[in-house]
């Protein structure tokens, strides 16, 4: 509640041309009263009026409809459900957003709605426990749903025109968020070959590619035939101190680099050169 979601979701209708879809809550699990009055509320600053939003009854119809108009961007702040997420996700065009604030900063901007009035202003403690009504209902299961998000925000901001510079530095909109470039997919590619890695003192993977093409693969650790790092193949990475401190007697140490590992068995292909290096260090 407060968090700043319809702000952001604003800003998105402001700058980059989304359009606003709405899901219906289910007859069977009605809008808490301080959610709903607060979703209604006018917010200072926020402009004019409610949005115009296309409707809907069901979570599926909505990802009918927005897969459709696939040439279009839409904004939604109603997900009323870990279900609902289920459904939305299975499209790779749909990115989750967490919005989140201290509760001491959304329970001042509550206190700044007309809705708190007919609340009776509520204490803070009050407003936790509302808050916690909200989120922690058993059948939606709604206090799961911001560990999913893709991107997670802290609005701890009073001012608008703050909350606009800082999405503006993270360029939500940003197309390789659902589809990476090439750059982004190879160092992901990197990043999970590291986590083969065995060596006790990082993990390191590499990458080779030619022509946007994955050559070969890599990850340091123990030579073949050698025990794996962390079976104490390698005694200078297994040494926590004396003299195998950082940047001391490398020469002793048994483990390969990922780029080593990465060339050796792009040799082991026949491959040619003219290829590129992508490593996580």
């Amino acid at each position: 509640i407060c968090a700043g979601k319809k702000s952001v979701a604003r800003y998105l209708i402001e700058k980059h041309g989304f359009q606003p879809l709405t899901l219906q809550r289910m007859s069977n699990t009605p809008t808490p009263t301080v959610e709903k009055s607060a979703s209604d509320a006018h917010l200072p600053g926020l402009g004019p009026g409610p949005l115009p939003k296309h409707t809907f009854d069901n979570v599926s119809d909505m990802l009918d409809y927005a897969t459709t108009h696939w040439q279009s961007s839409f904004v939604m702040t109603e997900i009323w459900s870990e279900e609902d997420l289920d459904t939305l996700a299975r499209r790779p065009f749909f990115l989750l957003v967490s919005v989140d604030a201290p509760i001491s900063v959304r329970w001042t901007r509550f206190q700044a709605l007309d809705v708190a009035i007919r609340l009776a202003n509520p204490t803070l403690e009050e407003f936790v426990q509302l808050d916690d009504d909200a989120m922690y209902d058993a059948s939606s299961r709604v206090a799961a749903v911001p560990s999913r998000a893709q991107v997670k925000l802290l609005n701890n901001t009073s001012s608008l025109n703050r909350l606009y510079a800082t999405l503006d530095k993270i360029n939500l909109p940003d197309q390789s968020r659902l589809r990476p470039t090439w750059d982004h997919y190879f160092m992901r590619l990197a990043s999970l070959a590291a986590h083969r890695s065995n060596c006790m003192r990082r993990q390191v993977g590499c990458v080779l590619v030619r022509e946007k093409r994955v050559i070969s693969t890599g990850y340091n650790g123990t030579p073949r035939g050698i025990g794996n790092c962390n079976e104490g193949g390698c005694p200078r990475c297994n040494n926590a101190g004396g003299a195998s401190g950082g940047g001391v007697a490398l020469s002793t140490c048994l483990c390969i680099h990922a780029e080593e590992n990465a060339l050796l068995e792009a040799g082991r292909e026949r491959v040619g050169g003219g290829a590129v290096l992508y490593c996580n260090t």
